[in-house]
């Protein structure tokens, strides 16, 4: 037979904490810590609360909850992509990113928001702080969106940003060293011979700009002559490296290299070198950068600048939760190294 107090309680689905409260003789306050696990509630009480809960339907208004405590218990991952709209979050280097921050945000308890961003429009970056979805933000790329980032970094302090080091930037910067990863790839290249090397990607970014200058720096220190025409612009989809790479075997010109801004535009250059009949390395060797997964699954596998990316994202969520804990936290640049694969 049903006790006193749960013959009382209301109709299922319409319970409130008061209700759970009178049902187990105990104060509001009691029954929110209960239900939120509170170890100062001794277990016994917190089972018995938790049981009335679930017999009677009763679900925990998070929303509420999060305004009540203004925390979330969430991190937002944002990628923006202003520059380059095209490109998907199904991209491999963003879905290896976010996988493993999501399993070091996850370890500590908390949710992923994830969110991709294709606006150039001002206050883009204060209007989703002050939604307040996050108790705070890692950033996936700078894009166009410096200066933006820049104008919250001072107010705005849970935010962790992956990308390349600008002068004046006054964010927490997470990132690799791109300018001596095109100079170790280009250094690779010409050690093997090649002195026709191709730089395959865009520059319109802070990592795609580096990556650039590292490349031009190697051929400086070869010896080698700069010529503009070996520099193949191609946005960031594999789709469009493959016309970019169709576009120079068609134009002609004589090359017998390519170092590419990322492992996918590197993987889109080999497959389209061997369709139209180059052999890679033989004919035409191919670096990448990143070291995704896919890179040593190519045939031949992709010789390429490595990011240490699981590193990458442990560091950034450690610093982002020390700034969330009020902490400072300073940039951090780790260092590259090339991993020699079959492709050069």
């Amino acid at each position: 037979m049903d006790s006193p107090d749960l013959a009382l309680a209301p109709e299922r689905g319409r319970l409130k904490m008061a209700d759970i409260a009178r049902m187990a003789g105990v104060s509001i306050s009691t029954v929110s810590r209960a239900l939120a696990g509170n170890p100062l509630i001794p277990k016994t009480l917190r089972d018995q609360i938790v049981e009335i809960a679930q017999t009677h339907g009763y679900v925990v208004n998070q929303s509420a909850r999060s305004l009540r405590l203004r925390k979330t218990d969430t991190i937002g991952v944002i990628i923006p992509l202003a520059h380059e709209a095209g490109q998907m979050i199904s991209d491999p280097f963003f879905l290896e990113m976010v996988g493993r921050l999501a399993d070091e945000i996850t370890r500590r308890d908390y949710l992923v928001l994830l969110n991709k961003v294709i606006t150039n429009e001002p206050g883009w970056l204060d209007r989703i702080i002050q939604s307040h979805r996050a108790d705070g933000l890692l950033i996936i790329g700078q894009s166009t969106q410096h200066e933006a980032l820049n104008a919250v970094a001072a107010s705005y302090r849970p935010m962790v940003v992956w990308g390349a080091p600008i002068p004046g930037h006054r964010y927490c910067l997470v990132g690799s060293d791109n300018r001596e990863g095109g100079r170790l790839a280009v250094s690779h290249l010409v050690a093997r011979g090649r002195r026709r090397i191709v730089f395959l990607g865009e520059i319109d970014a802070p990592e795609a700009t580096q990556r650039y200058e590292g490349y031009r720096k190697g051929v400086e220190e070869a010896g080698i002559a700069f010529d503009p025409a070996l520099v193949i612009p191609s946005h960031y989809t594999r789709e469009d490296a493959q016309r970019a790479v169709e576009g120079l075997l068609a134009s002609g010109v004589a090359f017998d290299a390519v170092f590419a801004f990322s492992d996918v535009l590197a993987l889109a250059a080999l497959t389209t070198l061997q369709r139209s009949g180059k052999r890679v390395p033989s004919d035409v060797a191919v670096v990448g950068f990143d070291d995704i997964l896919l890179a040593q699954h190519s045939t031949p596998p992709l010789t390429t600048i490595r990011q240490d990316l699981e590193a990458g994202a442990r560091i950034m969520v450690d610093l982002l939760f020390r700034r969330m804990a009020g902490d400072s936290s300073p940039s951090t640049i780790s260092p590259v190294n090339l991993v020699a694969r079959e492709s050069a």
